[in-house]
């Protein structure tokens, strides 16, 4: 397997156990510094939210793992182009299922996640 691709499907494995333990540092270890999470708001409109910001609200979440919830992860697509990379995953944080597209960069030979942009079906 190409090395680029093993990387960022171990990223998406830690990904999937940082959300489904609700750990920030695990999230932390896998994003940019000067990364971003975008969502559609109850408002309807776009909002971006600084990954430390993102990161606090983590940290007052439940975890699906200690509400007992199975897990439902999956990576849709892995698309690489250089030392870009975009992630599609699926995971479950009941009730909702999200959709997450993970833009990544390698960053001084070490993927990381720059941006993430999110949509979930409640």
């Amino acid at each position: 397997m190409d090395p680029d691709v093993s990387a960022l499907r171990s990223i998406a494995q830690t990904y999937f156990d940082a959300a489904y333990e609700m750990d920030a540092e695990k999230f932390a270890s896998l994003f940019h510094p000067s990364s971003s999470v975008t969502k559609i708001g109850e408002d309807g409109n776009a909002s971006v939210t600084p990954i430390a910001t993102w990161l606090a609200a983590v940290r007052n979440m439940m975890a699906p793992k200690q509400q007992g919830f199975e897990r439902d992860d999956q990576v849709l697509s892995i698309d690489v182009e250089k030392d870009l990379a975009v992630l599609k995953v699926k995971l479950q944080v009941p009730p909702r299922v999200f959709t997450d597209m993970l833009s990544c960069l390698k960053v001084h030979g070490t993927w990381k996640i720059v941006q993430k942009v999110m949509i979930s079906n409640a």
